[in-house]
């Protein structure tokens, strides 16, 4: 008989998402993205972190200050990196799995790329015009959300 205590597959891909966010350097919120196929075929995964070639000790990571001196012109966030790291093929029809709700920056991006289903963890910047502004644009683009139903279930991983 198999065993009956295996990952779902929103389990396993919320799990992917959190353990991706666990490579950015910032040191207030860590994001992590998976996208899968429709055949739950990992295509790409990503974290909010600087572009590549910039370095992480030198740049900024403060959340307040001039524009220029804080985070928020350099950061890429995790759902445009997943999409940009995507190495082949189109992500048409593919779902994306991410720890915080998109921004309405990266709701651009996750539309115009053909993805079509949003499986979120966090939400809380809700209130905040811009996911308000992704929330109204995902659903005009038929974009599905979803909130992930949070299983409790502790992964441990030893390496």
């Amino acid at each position: 008989m198999k065993r009956q205590d295996y990952l779902s597959w929103d389990e396993y891909f919320m799990g992917i998402a959190h353990l991706s966010a666990g490579r950015s350097k910032d040191p207030g919120t860590q994001v992590g993205a998976c996208i899968v196929s429709e055949e739950n075929k990992i295509l790409s995964v990503g974290y909010n972190g600087m572009p590549t070639g910039c370095s992480d000790d030198d740049m900024p990571w403060d959340r307040e200050g001039d524009f220029l001196e804080t985070k928020y012109p350099f950061v890429c966030h995790a759902e445009l990196n997943a999409i940009l790291n995507r190495s082949t093929g189109s992500l048409k029809n593919a779902r994306i799995y991410v720890s915080l709700f998109p921004c309405n920056e990266c709701a651009k991006a996750i539309i115009q790329s053909g993805i079509k289903e949003v499986i979120y963890g966090d939400d809380k910047y809700a209130d905040t015009d811009g996911v308000k502004a992704s929330k109204k644009m995902f659903n005009m683009a038929g974009v599905k959300l979803r909130k992930y139903e949070n299983t409790n279930r502790v992964i441990k991983i030893e390496l």
